[in-house]
């Protein structure tokens, strides 16, 4: 699916989530040449660092908005203090996730992976849509892991996404035989359903483009930051200097490049999903399901408005 670019090559843009640290800061700090950085994530204090490294540089520019994407209430605000700043968005990158290894719960009692890792930025993202000019790429850093027939993801413990519904996953609750640790489970399912958003959304809004990334796997990133400290060090120091010359790992560096490239790619290209190298991949059998990817979209809509619903 392709759409032309009509977006002034001056005075360009980013929207980026998650940029504090691992994949996301080096996605940034790739991105600073391209144009006016928006930089939302929850630490203020970490987001100012990496505004203030960027806004040293020579031509740079960055600004930073506060949000926590497991705070829906904060991701809607988040939104509407982006539109406020009047700026030409060119494109949105979708970078903010966990991966918790256990089942871990919001103030609400959602599960907090599918809630920060899928219903976060799907709302940032139908928020921001009416404000997006025509031809803005929005990519969504999502992951293989889905796919239960990705071999080094099983050797990893996972059993692909095990998506119930929408309700469901809110609730912790996925198809049985999956991980042994639910933690794996709910990354896996909240990571398929970024993959969904971005098929669906590519065939609803063909006046933008959609695209996913799968940045490989990255040993020492901020989502190990839940693991004990024997695996964050034996992750950051003996494997993570190895990932560079293993086939489906990268480095933070390699990854945030190869996100830059594809956020500011002009060919046109939507619905399409990269592997860490950049080359178009494919998705597990049920993502590639258009049935399915507008299933989950719909279920998303459908429970979100019945949350606002209980809340007004």
């Amino acid at each position: 699916m392709n759409t032309s670019s009509r977006i002034s090559p001056q005075a360009k843009a980013w929207i980026i989530t998650g940029p504090t640290s691992g994949i996301g800061r080096r996605a940034a700090l790739e991105m600073a040449p391209h144009g006016t950085l928006v930089l939302v994530g929850r630490d203020p204090g970490r987001l100012h660092e990496v505004e203030n490294e960027i806004n040293a540089r020579p031509g740079g520019h960055a600004v930073s908005v506060v949000c926590d994407f497991a705070d829906l209430e904060s991701v809607r605000r988040a939104a509407v203090h982006i539109v406020a700043l009047g700026l030409p968005i060119a494109g949105l990158l979708n970078n903010a996730g966990i991966s918790p290894a256990q089942a871990v719960q919001t103030a609400q009692g959602w599960d907090l992976a599918f809630t920060t890792n899928h219903l976060g930025p799907f709302v940032f993202t139908e928020a921001l849509i009416p404000h997006l000019p025509d031809g803005a790429n929005v990519v969504f850093t999502c992951s293989a892991v889905e796919d239960p027939e990705r071999k080094p993801a099983v050797a990893a413990g996972f059993r692909g996404a095990r998506y119930v519904s929408a309700e469901a996953s809110l609730r912790g609750e996925w198809l049985p035989g999956g991980a042994s640790m639910p933690g794996l489970d709910a990354y896996a399912t909240s990571k398929q359903c970024n993959l969904a958003t971005v098929f669906a959304f590519a065939r609803e809004t063909p006046r933008l483009r959609f695209n996913a990334v799968e940045p490989g796997f990255n040993p020492g990133t901020g989502l190990s930051r839940d693991a004990n400290a024997a695996v964050r060090f034996l992750l950051k120091y003996v494997t993570a200097p190895l990932a560079p010359f293993v086939k489906y790992w990268s480095t933070p560096k390699l990854a945030g490049r190869m996100i830059a490239k594809v956020l500011t790619d002009e060919s046109g290209s939507t619905g399409v999903y990269y592997d860490e190298t950049g080359r178009p991949m494919l998705g597990s059998v049920q993502i590639r399901d258009a049935e399915f990817s507008d299933r989950v979209v719909a279920e998303t809509r459908a429970l979100l408005a019945d949350i606002s619903s209980q809340a007004s």
